[in-house]
């Protein structure tokens, strides 16, 4: 009869262990599986919207700028007169374009306060009599 209740008692602990498993397999998929496919669907379309001029960085960390995009290549310059070809899932990337430059001489600034330079009088009388005495 003891060896009756305990397989008895068994079947709860496999319905736990079963339920222990889904969970643990929901946590994996939630922690790592799905955001490994957003990263890649990133990558992906960060990837095809690639064009020529656009400054990237590829997974070596080689900079470059985007000469031309074919099907599976993308074409680098990397230095002036230097052209690479490198497959467009090594291109990790691409750089912000850089702002374009504004002529200081040009802008008037009207927000900065106008500080008025007061002289500094300095009385030489009273120095040059300790000197005297």
């Amino acid at each position: 009869m003891v060896h009756a209740a305990a397989a008895g008692g068994s079947g709860g602990s496999g319905f736990t262990t079963i339920l222990f498993l889904l969970l643990l397999f929901g946590v994996v998929y939630f922690l790592m599986i799905r955001p490994q496919q957003k990263r890649r669907r990133e990558a992906q379309s960060m990837q095809s919207a690639l064009g020529p001029g656009d400054q990237i960085v590829t997974i070596g960390g080689l900079h470059g700028t985007v000469v031309s995009i074919d099907d599976d290549v993308a074409t680098l310059e990397v230095a002036p007169g230097v052209v690479v070809k490198f497959a467009r899932p090594a291109i990790a990337r691409v750089l912000p374009k850089p702002e374009p430059v504004v002529d200081t001489d040009e802008v008037l600034v009207e927000d900065e306060p106008v500080i008025e330079e007061h002289p500094v009088i300095v009385d030489d009388t009273t120095a040059d009599k300790s000197k005297k005495d």
